[in-house]
């Protein structure tokens, strides 16, 4: 339960910059000016951060069913956070790091993930659907069960990531990295596979 004693005005304002270790689980900071401010290992599990500006903020945090409908996340550390369950549609995450999040059943359909880190992250069950993860490091990261169907994978490092059951129909793997990927299970129904050995 989030302190009473926080000035939320001044939060959503912009006017607080560390906000490290604090509670604000289910905070509502819809459109909030938050960027650069650091979260590091705060509670912001349920929070409503839709439309909020997030640009080059510390989000080290659990964020575990978090609302981040159209939020700027330009920039931003989302490394280990918990994202489980978030909601990030309509988000831009350009230059974002995620390597090592928890991303399992998140929302990410038709989000530009374009060259983003996602290094040994986890995206299991995660809803990827016509997103664009061009160039995006996904070595390692677990993909397990997650939708992909129409995603655009081209150039992506998928190297020892694991697609087991994972739906890459109609999806575009030209030219992406593929060494030592697990494909178990994997639907390819229409999927371009073009200058991309699956072994």
């Amino acid at each position: 339960m989030p302190n009473p004693s926080l000035d939320l005005v001044a939060i959503r304002a912009g006017q607080v910059r560390h906000l490290a270790q604090v509670d604000l689980a289910g905070v509502d900071l819809t459109g909030a000016q938050l960027a650069g401010v650091d979260f590091s290992q705060a509670n912001l599990r349920g929070a409503d951060l839709s439309g909020a500006d997030l640009r080059g903020a510390n989000l080290r945090a659990n964020l575990r069913g978090a609302d981040l409908l159209g939020a700027d996340l330009r920039g931003a550390d989302c490394r280990n956070a918990d994202l489980r369950g978030a909601n990030l549609l309509d988000t831009n995450l350009s230059q974002a790091s995620f390597g090592g999040a928890f991303l399992s059943a998140a929302l990410l359909a038709q989000v530009d993930l374009t060259a983003v880190d996602l290094r040994g992250a986890d995206l299991r069950g995660a809803n990827l659907v016509k997103s664009t993860l061009a160039q995006a490091d996904l070595s390692y990261a677990n993909l397990a069960g997650a939708d992909l169907s129409q995603a655009d994978l081209e150039e992506a490092l998928l190297i020892g990531a694991i697609l087991r059951g994972a739906n890459l129909s109609q999806a575009n793997l030209l030219c992406a990295q593929v060494e030592q990927a697990v494909w178990d299970g994997a639907v390819f129904s229409g999927t371009c596979l073009a200058g991309t050995p699956l072994r």
